[in-house]
Parts: structure tokens; C-alpha cells; sequence
């Protein structure tokens, strides 16, 4: 049996956060993704600040501040400002420059580059962390691989990515992304008259949650724990279930260390 496939041990603090409230708050937002993106990555940040937060202290005992933290596609950077605020150094690192000044946001420090091949030192960052990006990278884990190189002994990763089959795998050609990439990309086309900002095969990949336990289980990382990302902690356990997992965790997350 594969390693990541036993039950995830569990942060008490981020557990305690991750209540139905909570859930039904960031889904609801998700609707505003495409027409208006600060609310819905607004909300975002801060629940990701707070989550990466809760597992630091968990793992280290101490707080964010002064702690230097690597977003890989960190876009317009979203998350600056939250991160900011708890006392940390922010470094988003994006590909596209048009992604970089998508919300006219200005982030000093910010960095051009690929997650597969990070452009830092290796043990450079005390925090090395990728929300919903994994799902448009063609070797994810590659990036995932990079993530753990930059990070410094006993520092943090966090990966979180939509999952394919799951509800939002399709992004906004959802839900038609079930009868495949290629017809859900061609539908919104004949309806919209446009090309979806996420076009399958190109800047959309089919990423299973049984790849994220695979690597789980062969990275040298320690992994902490393992979770449906918008799901209350009483239904972590879908993660553990095979083909269920792939169709209701819709964003899984894994929390892991760089060895000392």
C-alpha cells in the first residue's frame, strides 16, 4: 500500500478552522472567479494565509513573521497583502507577464519565471507554497519536485490543485470538461464566441488526485497531511477512497516538510 494512501495525520489548528462555514463561505465565492476575480481570490488569500499559517506553527512552533515565503504562479499576487500582514516576506514567482499585471497590483520582489524550474537556490525560502496552479503546469511535478529543492531544511511545502474530475476540474468549461477537455473547450467556444482563458492541453491539464498521492508517497519530503482543500475536517476522509476521491475532493492539498 502506498504511503499516502494511510489516513492523514491531521494540524490541530488548521482542523479546528476547517468547519462547514468555512466550506460553503469559499464555494459560494467561487462563482465570481471569472467576472469579478478579487472577490473570490480575496477570500482565497486570506484563508490561505491563514491555513499555511496554522501548519507552519504546527511544524515549527513559530508564527510567519519574518519568514521568507515563495508563491509559485502567484499571478497579480493576490495573496501579498495577507501575507504582509502576518509579518512575512512575500516572493510571487509567475511565467506570464500578462497574468503578473492581470489586476494592475504591484508586488516589489517579484519574479518572472517557471515553476518547473524555479529560479532560486536551493533551501532558499522558509515557505515554498502553489494554490491552483499544479492543474495548468504540463509536468507538475516537476514543479512539485522544485518546490521541495528551494525549500530549506525544515521548512514548509504546501500544493494545492484543482483536481480533474472533480467539479471545478474544468474551470469554465465545467461541467462539459466530463465529456472531455477538447468538446468542453470547443463548446465554450461555439457558445461564448471566445477561447477559454484555460484551454485544455495548453494551459489546462487533467491532474487526478491519485497522481498527489503518488508523488506523496515517493517525494523524500515528510508529508504531514493530506486533504480535500474546501471540504470541513470530517470529510477529510474522502481523500482515503479511491475513485470517490478523483469526483468530490474537487482541490487537494498536501502539507510536507524538507527534512533537516
Amino acid at each position: 500500500m502506498l504511503r499516502a494512501e494511510k489516513p492523514p495525520r491531521r494540524a490541530p489548528r488548521f482542523a479546528r478552522r476547517a468547519t462547514l462555514r468555512r466550506s460553503l463561505r469559499l464555494l459560494g465565492s467561487f462563482r465570481f472567479e471569472q467576472t469579478d476575480p478579487a472577490v473570490f481570490y480575496g477570500g482565497l488569500a486570506t484563508d490561505t494565509a491563514a491555513m499555511i499559517g496554522d501548519f507552519y506553527t504546527d511544524v515549527t512552533g513559530r508564527s510567519l513573521t519574518g519568514t521568507t515565503i515563495l508563491d509559485v504562479g502567484g499571478g497579480p499576487g493576490y495573496f501579498a497583502d495577507e501575507f504582509a500582514a502576518a509579518g512575512a516576506r512575500y516572493i510571487p514567482v509567475e511565467p506570464d507577464p500578462s497574468e503578473m499585471h492581470a489586476a494592475g497590483l504591484s508586488v516589489p520582489g517579484a519574479v518572472r519565471g517557471s515553476g518547473m524550474a524555479l529560479p532560486f537556490r536551493d533551501g532558499a525560502v522558509d515557505i515554498c507554497f502553489s494554490s491552483n496552479v499544479a492543474e495548468h503546469v504540463p509536468d507538475p511535478w516537476a514543479m512539485a519536485d522544485e518546490m521541495v529543492r528551494v525549500t530549506r531544511p525544515g521548512g514548509l511545502i504546501v500544493l494545492s490543485y484543482t483536481v480533474w474530475l472533480g467539479p471545478f476540474g474544468g474551470h469554465e468549461t465545467g461541467p462539459w470538461h466530463y465529456l472531455g477537455g477538447e468538446y468542453a473547450a470547443r463548446r465554450y467556444r461555439r457558445k461564448t464566441g471566445k477561447e477559454p482563458k484555460n484551454r485544455f492541453g495548453e494551459s489546462l491539464f487533467a491532474v487526478r488526485a491519485a497522481d498527489g498521492l503518488r508523488w506523496a508517497a515517493t517525494t523524500p519530503a515528510r508529508v504531514h497531511t493530506i486533504f480535500p482543500r474546501y471540504h470541513p475536517h470530517w470529510a477529510w476522509w474522502l481523500v482515503r477512497v479511491p475513485w470517490l476521491r478523483e469526483l468530490v475532493v474537487s482541490n487537494l492539498v498536501v502539507v510536507a516538510t524538507k527534512p533537516a
